[in-house]
């Protein structure tokens, strides 16, 4: 009931027009955490994502299929895999359309190692995405803008702003009208994806971006879509761009 009130009173004092955060106002999602969340991200040794990225960078080099491990293909992931996160969703020629970084390493699974597609959410593709993002830490965000990515940007910023659910409320609402006033007892931070996957405290586990999506879906009763859909890659695709230029921190961690 505390949850439905603090939604109800957010869709009556949020603005009629949705109006995109400033590029100078833009703030990342650690600047609204606790000192010992910040404290938990900032030490490798404490952050529990990075067991992830050891799993992630085992499987780097463990062969499979055809007997071909990433490794032998990329070499040295810290050089090839460099600035590889903060550059996706990213086109895809043969899809036609952008694909997220998971959909990017299940197609090299499929295509080069003839391997079975890892599920979305297993501990193996969550590892092998940190391991990945884990070597774009500290560069900016700089998604593609094209011609070609142009219509699946403004379809991902459509479902930004669209109201949706039995709440009737849209990610605008919250993260662009709202950011930095309390809901349920939290502050609602701007939205900017830049520590994905992450651990979240509330999950006791790594997560992708998706689940994050699918649960804010459910939260304002909606019908979530579902993970690897072209809705939910075209929303990743506009919470990147407009993140642009802000640093990664993947793993991160969150409440």
């Amino acid at each position: 009931m505390r949850l439905l009130l603090a939604l109800n009173l957010l869709t009556v004092t949020a603005s009629a027009v949705a109006g995109e955060i400033a590029l100078s106002d833009r703030r990342s999602g650690y600047e609204f955490m606790s000192r010992e969340t910040r404290a938990m991200q900032d030490d490798d040794t404490a952050n529990p994502g990075m067991l992830w990225v050891l799993e992630g960078g085992a499987l780097w080099s463990r062969k499979t299929g055809t007997g071909r491990a990433c490794a032998d293909c990329h070499g040295d992931a810290a050089t090839s895999m460099k600035g590889v996160a903060a550059r996706h969703p990213a086109f895809d020629a043969s899809r036609r359309r952008p694909v997220s970084l998971e959909q990017r390493i299940n197609v090299c699974r499929v295509a080069r190692q003839q391997a079975p597609a890892l599920a979305y959410e297993s501990r193996e593709l969550l590892a092998l995405t940190a391991y990945v993002a884990r070597q774009s830490r500290g560069l900016p965000i700089d998604v593609a803008t094209d011609a070609r990515t142009q219509p699946f940007l403004d379809a991902g910023r459509a479902t930004f702003q669209r109201r949706q659910g039995q709440l009737n409320l849209a990610c605008a609402q919250c993260h662009d009208d709202n950011w930095g006033r309390q809901l349920a007892g939290n502050v609602i931070p701007q939205g900017h994806p830049t520590g994905y996957p992450l651990y979240r405290l509330e999950w006791q586990g790594l997560g992708s971006l998706q689940r994050r999506l699918r649960n804010c879906l459910v939260g304002i009763r909606a019908e979530p879509y579902e993970y690897g859909a072209p809705e939910l890659v075209d929303l990743e695709l506009y919470l990147m761009w407009r993140a642009r230029g802000m640093p990664m921190d993947a793993p991160a961690v969150r409440p």
